[in-house]
């Protein structure tokens, strides 16, 4: 047996911060966001996607509205839904969940086809511009939503409706060549393949991934005219292979380029296509990338993509903290990215990158209150300049309740959801624990629980409660973390075995017992490399896994003018419960920049000591609108 993860339906989280987050999803914010789906938010951004397929079923009359993707929103709160109904059993939800899918069974056609777009505005220019139209990308997010209802719900509605989706798509794509503008099909095949055990949907999402590249001209011959503009997006060129991904072929990647969605969405399916198939050149790509991401054009919170431009990746060190992009989608791609790379190879830094993104970039793109959303996550807001000055357009300081183009929240809503699928793995000897996530889980050798108050303390409790046969537990190691103590049933292991980030303890185990892992959570201070030009002479501060940053809301003074003294302690503050849903506050010593009122001076800058408060990075943006920053100067 190969490395595979534990199914979400065999592992309950029980954990002091993760708990309140998926109790928010159910309660709060998956219901948000069927409200907006059916336009009953009064003031937030328009939707209409239940609508249109109210049109597409011959069931109401009017124009379609919305982004050609618009499906896309519907079927990512549909498998939110489907999470939900896992955590949380809700007749009513159900009931809602099964008239969406009746109704989108009644918009698909008798060939297999749906799509509401193209059946409400333009059926006969079906498939005719794969490039921008998105089609294979709404249909691999309705394929991810039937396969979440089967698994999770025990509903298999949805899921016979999408395998006559994926069978039409089959059909139509095997006979002759066709390229997904936008990856995710691949990742929704290679789903159903998993859950269906039909070998045609590997094949088929083998088959776009293979044909990706080989030819980098296909799109200028089979895009129309002024793609981008009839369908209302931003213009992509056909001749712009690197946007897709298409100028190399999948095997032979090595940097990530183009928009940064897409990217991540292909090497998701190229890492699950590879596990299964054993294909050493895919894995050996997607290393490749990986690498090219995380040591050269990775922010310090996780969040990838540096210009608004096509939402793109740029080029090595290229990472400018005030006009990042930072999508949310992005980062909920690379922990996407990083779980299926866990499937090749338990490697803990596949692991810390999940941790990264669902602690910081992530986990920063949804307020507090589960009801508001970023699009954007930069590293530096000025409260004068973002979301105001040309170019800064996209940089916002406070997250709107909704977008025009929604493709974010509904994602971070059904990453939330499912999170306990990351967080355990096995393989014909070892079980793999991947992230310090209170949780309880049922595996091939029995039962074991997890239990912990990290991201705040380094104290982390595993209970055997059941075993049938032996195995071998490997705990991953963050790579943050240089010295740590394990104690099984009160007494100290002094024999770890760390390989590629985890500690394996092999064992005779025995019901009951307990393993305990205990390690300091210092305050770190990171430094950039050299040619990340923005970070020069600035720190980012970091405790655990979280990256923390200065607000206005804690300082009398705006944030640019604040320095951290390099000589001083950056000291954490007692747990406080009544700060922005709890957290450890950071206190340093620092000093305020006191120049001239002058634009350009020869007078020296005064500074003037003041104390300088840090908060955690997802953290922001829930209190008074103002300014912030991660990287800080150091004195």
């Amino acid at each position: 047996m190969g490395i595979r993860e534990i199914p979400l339906n065999k592992v309950r989280i029980t954990d002091a911060f993760w708990s309140p987050r998926q109790r928010l999803m159910t309660d709060v914010t998956i219901p948000y966001m069927e409200k907006i789906l059916r336009d009953q938010v009064p003031g937030a951004e328009k939707s209409h996607a239940v609508s249109n397929f109210r049109m597409a079923a011959g069931e109401e009359t009017g124009e379609f509205y919305g982004m050609v993707f618009q499906d896309s929103d519907v079927a990512k709160w549909l498998e939110a839904a489907a999470y939900s109904l896992f955590l949380k059993p809700d007749k009513a939800l159900e009931n809602r969940v099964d008239e969406m899918v009746a109704l989108i069974g009644r918009c698909q056609q008798e060939d297999g086809y749906l799509n509401t777009y193209f059946t409400v505005k333009e059926p006969e220019n079906r498939w005719a511009n794969l490039l921008e139209c998105h089609e294979l990308y709404c249909a691999g997010h309705m394929i991810e939503a039937g396969v979440a209802l089967y698994e999770a719900a025990g509903k298999d509605e949805l899921l016979q409706i999408c395998i006559r989706l994926a069978d039409h798509i089959c059909r139509k794509f095997m006979q002759e060549e066709g390229i997904p503008g936008h990856q995710e099909i691949e990742i929704g095949l290679m789903r159903l393949y998993h859950a269906t055990g039909n070998q045609k949907y590997r094949d088929m999402a083998l088959r776009f991934l293979d044909l990706r590249g080989r030819d980098p001209e296909w799109f200028q011959r089979h895009t129309p005219a002024h793609p981008g503009i009839h369908y209302g997006g931003y213009d992509i060129l056909p001749e712009d292979t690197a946007y897709n991904q298409s100028d190399v072929p999948v095997r032979e990647q090595i940097a990530a380029r183009g928009h940064a969605v897409r990217q991540l969405y292909m090497l998701t399916a190229m890492a699950d296509a590879a596990a299964d198939t054993g294909d050493k050149d895919m894995k050996a790509a997607c290393n490749r990338v990986f690498d090219n991401i995380t040591q050269r054009q990775m922010y310090v919170t996780g969040a990838v993509g540096a210009t608004s431009y096509h939402e793109a990746f740029t080029t090595d060190y290229d990472l400018p903290s005030d006009r990042c992009y930072g999508e949310t989608c992005a980062s909920v791609a690379m922990t996407f990215f990083a779980h299926q790379m866990l499937s090749l190879q338990p490697d803990g830094r596949y692991a810390d990158l999940m941790e990264l993104e669902l602690h910081n970039a992530a986990l920063a793109g949804m307020q507090l209150d589960g009801k508001r959303f970023f699009y954007v996550n930069p590293l530096t807001v000025d409260a004068c300049v973002s979301g105001i000055v040309p170019g800064y357009e996209h940089v916002l300081p406070q997250r709107p309740a909704w977008h025009a183009c929604a493709c974010c929240p509904p994602n971070l809503a059904r990453l939330i959801a499912s999170l306990s699928k990351y967080l355990w793995s096995e393989d014909d000897s070892t079980l793999y624990s991947h992230l310090f996530i209170g949780s309880e889980a049922d595996t091939r050798w029995g039962k074991i629980a997890l239990e912990s108050r990290y991201p705040w303390e380094g104290s982390i409790r595993y209970r055997i409660i059941s075993t049938e046969k032996p195995f071998t537990l490997a705990i991953r190691i963050p790579a943050y973390i240089s010295d740590y103590r394990i104690t099984i049933n009160g007494r100290i292991w002094d024999a770890p075995s760390l390989r590629n980030g985890y500690c394996h303890l092999q064992k005779e185990w025995q019901p009951g017992d307990r393993i305990e892992i205990t390690f300091d959570l210092p305050v770190r201070r990171i430094h950039a490399h050299p040619q990340v030009r923005d970070a020069a002479g600035k720190i980012a501060v970091a405790r655990g896994p979280l990256i923390y940053c200065i607000e206005n809301a804690d300082h009398d003074t705006d944030v640019s003018s604040l320095m951290l003294a390099a000589d001083k302690k950056i000291l954490s503050l007692p747990y406080q419960h009544d700060l922005l849903g709890g957290v450890i506050p950071l206190s340093a010593q620092g000093y305020e920049i006191q120049a001239p009122n002058a634009l350009y001076s020869t007078v020296p800058f005064m500074h003037s000591p003041v104390p300088i408060t840090l908060i955690p990075y997802y953290a922001w943006g829930n209190r008074e609108k103002g300014s912030m920053t991660v990287w800080i100067r150091e004195k």
